[in-house]
């Protein structure tokens, strides 16, 4: 089903960047800005998996 597909390739994009902000927070001197902007991204792609999986149920 394409529409699974789609939901795991978000899950894999959101996972990857939860690792992302990480490992730039483990960082000394990490930029707030990255971070945020990350998050951001983030919040985006749960916003759209609990929407797509809301329409599978």
């Amino acid at each position: 089903m394409a529409l699974q597909g789609h939901i795991q390739e978000l899950s894999e994009k959101h996972r990857k960047l939860e690792e992302l902000i990480e490992t730039e927070m483990a960082h000394p001197d990490w930029s707030e800005a990255r971070v945020a902007a990350l998050k951001k991204q983030k919040l985006r792609i749960k916003d759209e998996l609990e929407r797509l999986r809301s329409t599978v149920h």
